[in-house]
């Protein structure tokens, strides 16, 4: 391996470790240079091909989803790790289905459905893109459709009085 630091190919491993559920071996590396680096191994897999609406066929790029929903969560209370989280589930679900060419409408689906677990402003944020509103109406409709479907929310706790005593007279 090349270290990006002198371009050298002179080093050796100091660690290795399996990550993302075992398909990813990550390996601690130090070269004679004495600077330290980490590389990861993938199994390099047939390429995914997105079909496009108008019938475009292109290579399926993570980074655009990955794009896409960390403009939904954008300044909400969501760890920018679960949108990578989410990213690497769509794909994984993407490439256990066999197909070497996907739908876009597929893609948006998935990630729709697993924002929608997430949060469900990013998932109306996400979908008003997605599927291309053009009226109030239709977020609307969405933010109905949620309600709907959502378990009815736990009463909120009696609020506590923190206040003078009711017995002690104020002044």
């Amino acid at each position: 391996m090349r270290c990006p630091y002198c371009k050298k190919d002179n080093d050796r491993v100091l660690d290795t470790r399996t990550a993302d559920d075992g398909g990813v071996i990550r390996r601690r590396r130090v070269c004679h240079c004495g600077r330290r680096f980490t590389t990861h191994e993938r199994l390099e897999e047939l390429p995914l091909r997105v079909v496009k609406k108008n019938g475009q066929r292109q290579p399926f790029r993570r980074e655009k989803v990955l794009a896409g929903v960390q403009r939904a969560i954008e300044k909400r209370p969501i760890p920018a790790e679960r949108a990578v989280s989410l990213v690497d589930d769509v794909e994984r679900e993407l490439l256990d289905r066999g197909d070497r060419e996907v739908p876009s409408r597929t893609i948006g689906e998935l990630v729709a459905a697993k924002m929608r677990v997430l949060d469900d402003v990013a998932y109306v944020r996400f979908a008003s893109v997605y599927r291309e509103f053009q009226a109030v109406d239709e977020f609307v409709k969405e933010i109905q459709t949620i309600r709907s479907e959502a378990p009815p929310a736990a009463p909120a706790p009696p609020r506590q009085y923190h206040g003078p005593d009711a017995d002690e007279p104020t002044i």
